[in-house]
């Protein structure tokens, strides 16, 4: 019988993260820091209004772009919240920001395109890209500048064949974010090459200490910006799988169909509980995502004081959920470093390295997970770094 995969399929290698899970599974005292999942409950407005759509039957599709209510909503929140403006007509509810990027990806994308990716980056970014044929190319970030992207840092890595930029601020691993002025000064080189930005800003609500700017509230980068969003982070939905994209026309009406025939809708129950969400937060100025934020934002102050403390250099984040030391002062790599640290004091981290070469001598550790275990995991890490030491 004939081979019937593909050689992309043959090629694409399984995500970084997931075998750490896999392991964390079998070791009931494990801690894990490596998943990006809040750890608090969806909020009770929004589950019970999950609930009493099902009570009312509501369970059918909806249309293709999504409840017309949710759709009015996120309009009106996008404007409200980072100054963007999108008609509800030229939204698309999808299946988390997730499904977002493989629209995106999967209408702009042929053989050969280059993808330019801000490195570390999201693991599934280049996958995505080289099973829709184009070729993702890294734009190496740096801790000493912020993990931003600068206009020299895309100029060395763009070529005649580029044809769009992934813009991923707050960034995941890296919890980098990029200020108005800083978007702005990579403006001119986007212009200059022409690029598509698909903007993931799925960590808009998760900044500290200054709010996010939408690069499509840019002067004129509106219609060469696909911004993807949902609620799985700021509103604790991770498993409700909704969120949303918004394009210029053309590339709109060509995701659109792309998505009538994988997706063809989102969940039901879950877009009634997203119309919750937004809501109700208007009237108390999102306040259930502001006690979230407060508290990731005690829990980042922490990890990051004990890295540093521990000797393991770290950048502070300033967005997302996620703390990205170097362990490099340990004598071992970012891989060596997450295998032993399962293995010998059961806490899980992910190695730099899921991320891209960059990241090589670095973990990614979430906080979003209780206090109390991350004191513990703190000081199970500590006792590792301190037994190297004296090993050493």
């Amino acid at each position: 019988m004939r081979d019937f995969l593909t050689e992309r399929a043959k090629q694409l290698k399984p995500s970084g993260i997931r075998k750490y899970f896999d392991i964390v599974e079998t070791l009931p005292d494990a801690i894990s820091l490596g998943v990006g999942e809040p750890d608090f409950v969806t909020p009770w407005d929004i589950r019970s209004a999950g609930i009493r759509s099902l009570q009312k039957g509501y369970t059918s599709y909806t249309g293709n772009r999504g409840l017309s209510e949710l759709r009015g909503l996120i309009s009106r929140y996008l404007s409200e919240r980072f100054g963007v403006q999108y008609a509800p007509d030229r939204i698309i509810v999808t299946v988390g920001a997730s499904e977002g990027i493989d629209l995106a990806l999967r209408t702009t994308s042929e053989a050969g395109d280059e993808v330019l990716l801000p490195h570390p980056a999201y693991v599934s970014y280049a996958p995505i890209v080289s099973l829709c044929g184009g070729v993702p190319v890294p734009v190496r970030c740096s801790a000493e500048n912020g993990f931003i992207l600068t206009p020299e840092a895309i100029e060395a890595a763009a070529s005649p064949r580029t044809k769009a930029l992934i813009l991923a601020y707050p960034n995941n691993p890296t919890g980098g974010v990029m200020t108005r002025e800083q978007l702005q000064a990579i403006v001119p080189v986007i212009e200059k090459y022409d690029l598509l930005v698909v903007s993931d800003e799925i960590y808009a609500e998760l900044t500290y200490g200054g709010a996010h700017c939408s690069f499509a509230s840019l002067p004129d980068m509106k219609e060469r910006t696909v911004l993807l969003s949902g609620f799985s982070k700021a509103f604790a939905m991770t498993g409700w799988r909704i969120g949303y994209a918004c394009a210029p026309a053309a590339l709109d009406a060509a995701m659109l169909k792309v998505h009538q025939y994988t997706m063809l809708c989102a969940p039901r129950i879950a877009q009634h509980a997203a119309v919750a969400a937004l809501s109700g937060g208007f009237a108390d100025g999102f306040s259930s995502v502001a006690q979230m934020r407060a508290e990731y934002d005690r829990r980042r102050r922490f990890l990051v004081g004990a890295f540093n403390d521990m000797g393991l250099t770290c950048f502070e984040p300033r967005g997302a959920f996620y703390a990205f030391p170097c362990v490099a002062a340990t004598g071992l790599t970012g891989e060596q470093f997450a295998e032993r640290l399962l293995r010998e004091e059961q806490v899980a981290v992910v190695p730099g390295n899921a991320f891209g070469a960059c990241g090589g001598a670095h973990v990614r550790c979430s906080y979003a997970t209780g206090m109390d275990e991350l004191r513990e995991a703190v000081a199970r890490i500590a006792r590792f770094v301190e037994k190297l030491r004296k090993n050493s």
